[in-house]
């Protein structure tokens, strides 16, 4: 079953940087393509970040030139490097695989435990 850990949330001042990270058990992990994602209570999970198995990053426009997705393959971790943070940007952020998620074995969708980003002076 495969395991995803987020970190590296926190509160930051409109401006400031955070660099989460992913970590990610259980599976062949180089073989994923993986994205990050992000949800404000109430509103629908987003997916902001995507990077290929081999690399190539995509990005929805409100984080571009902000955001930077990597991977490490030989650590089996994704990571996401936030700059110039915005308000907006607050919410809890999650990674998986995309384009389908995780799923258990029972076949439900799997997230872990998320990383809240919190953008407020």
């Amino acid at each position: 079953q495969v395991q995803l850990v987020e970190s590296g949330g926190g509160l930051v001042q409109p401006g400031g940087s955070l660099r989460l990270a992913c970590a990610v058990s259980g599976s062949i992990f180089s073989r994923y393509a993986m994205g990050w994602y992000r949800q404000i209570p109430g509103k629908q999970r987003e997916l902001v970040a995507v990077i290929t198995s081999v690399g190539s990053t995509n990005y929805v426009d409100s984080v571009k030139g902000r955001f930077t997705i990597s991977r490490d393959n030989a650590k089996n971790t994704v990571y996401l490097q936030m700059n110039s943070l915005k308000p907006e940007d607050t919410a809890v952020y999650y990674c998986n695989k995309v384009p389908s998620v995780v799923t258990t074995r029972r076949g439900d969708d799997y997230w872990g435990q998320g990383t809240q980003v919190t953008v407020s002076s």
